[in-house]
């Protein structure tokens, strides 16, 4: 089972149906028990960083989250669900994230914002996420991003005006800037991919 984390935040009925075309059963909940019991745990987000942290925190989000890796279970953050899971964001306010990974969240070095449209990913070698994705583009919606190399993960990279991380992988947690619920077939590929390593 795929429990797809409801702290309020992010289109989460597309993302339940694109996650259904890999797993017999995706749930979307905030139930603590429901998360513990899923083999995998898919964090959205739209918005702004600290609204999304502030309804993770109403949730108790990231004790789910950070209870969920401790177990040794994966998860997967999308957009501004990946960005939450760094140490800070600076949109418009300085906020605190997770600190599951680390780097902060910043502005893009970007003249016209925010970055919308279909954009190429450069993938990192033997990537789990992308693997049989080859030079494809994926969906983004964002004007703040993780702009140097997250340390002890692969990194993948996208070029706007100056290279961002768009993805990063670790053992047990993996996260996308971009939308894969919105990227066509890659995006479907990418979400089979992560189903299928849980």
């Amino acid at each position: 089972m795929i429990a797809i984390l409801d702290y309020g935040s992010g289109n989460l009925r597309s993302v339940q149906r694109a996650f259904a075309t890999a797993s017999r059963e995706v749930i979307v909940t905030s139930d603590p028990q429901v998360c513990e019991r899923a083999k995998g745990l898919v964090i959205p987000g739209v918005g702004a960083f600290a609204a999304c942290m502030n309804q993770l925190r109403a949730i108790n989000g990231g004790e789910i989250i950070e209870s969920h890796i401790a177990v040794g279970k994966k998860i997967l953050g999308i957009c501004v669900g990946m960005q939450i899971l760094f140490n800070k964001g600076f949109e418009k306010i300085t906020s605190q994230g997770l600190g599951i990974l680390k780097g902060n969240v910043e502005l893009l070095p970007a003249k016209i914002l925010p970055h919308i449209g279909w954009n190429q990913v450069e993938t990192g070698e033997n990537s789990t996420l992308f693997n049989g994705i080859e030079r494809e583009r994926f969906y983004f919606v964002h004007s703040y991003g993780v702009l140097n190399p997250v340390d002890d993960a692969l990194n993948s990279y996208t070029d706007y005006e100056g290279r961002f991380i768009s993805a990063v992988e670790t053992k047990l947690v993996s996260a996308v800037q971009f939308h894969p619920e919105k990227s066509s077939a890659a995006g479907m590929k990418l979400i089979r991919n992560w189903v299928e390593s849980l």
